[in-house]
């Protein structure tokens, strides 16, 4: 068959099915899981957590932060964190891809650490004002035993990146935790309250505290977070009430 025929007919038959490649779960995703706690098997199954794992990460975040406070985000090494943890290079690109997954890994770590401790902290108290007062202690013993100070002479432009990362997530926790304080002000003020404002502003004034602290009033901050709550409360009845 000429050339010319053989290419026609190659054009008139139908394509062949390529079968398609199996999928491949991506490096990150993989780690991600391993960072959750969750381990998959090949099958695609959740199996129990690592323990082992989950003990090599949490040395591998806390060997970061002991880094990090001592020469800052900027200069963090790698080899200097694996040192601190105990681990070998192989062991930490297990589990982390590089330096910005390392400090990504860390953040998060940082403020769902902070959530879960203001959670336990306030368990099931269910009296309203014991609650809010469990709140106020929370926060005057985050900022006496914080090492945001620090963080932020050290690596100033990665601890202001991190209150702004959990600067919204904070504001939406603190409404949960209270949510039975609001319905208690809401009763006895006769208005509803602007929740997300009042948290907004408890949030913003501790992170003031961090960032100017008052040393020689340090002990202050429970009273003057009540006299900001009263404030608040008051101007939202008077506002109501026009």
């Amino acid at each position: 068959m000429p050339k010319r025929a053989n290419q026609l007919a190659e054009a008139a038959s139908p394509p062949s099915k390529k079968k398609a490649a199996p999928r491949v779960k991506p490096v990150s995703t993989v780690k991600k899981t391993v960072r959750q706690g969750i381990g998959v098997s090949s099958s695609g199954a959740k199996v129990k957590p690592n323990r082992r794992s989950e003990e090599t990460i949490s040395n591998i975040l806390a060997a970061t932060e002991e880094v990090v406070l001592r020469s800052g985000a900027d200069r963090i090494s790698i080899l200097d964190v694996c040192q601190v943890a105990g681990v070998s290079r192989g062991t930490f690109y297990r589990y982390f891809s590089s330096q910005d997954d390392l400090l990504d890994t860390f953040s998060r770590h940082k403020r769902d650490s902070f959530h879960t401790s203001l959670t336990q902290a306030l368990g099931d108290i269910a009296d309203p004002d014991a609650r809010l007062n469990a709140l106020i202690v929370y926060l005057d013993n985050y900022l006496e035993q914080s090492r945001a100070q620090r963080l932020l002479t050290v690596a100033p432009e990665y601890a202001l990146g991190f209150f702004r990362r959990i600067f919204h997530d904070s504001i939406v926790r603190f409404q949960d935790v209270l949510d039975i304080v609001f319905d208690q002000w809401d009763e006895r003020l006769g208005v509803r309250l602007d929740r997300e404002l009042i948290s907004e502003l408890i949030i913003r004034y501790v992170m003031s505290e961090t960032l100017v602290s008052e040393s020689a009033n340090r002990r202050m901050l429970p009273v003057r977070v009540r006299k900001l709550i009263a404030a608040l409360t008051v101007g939202s009845t008077s506002r109501s009430r026009r």
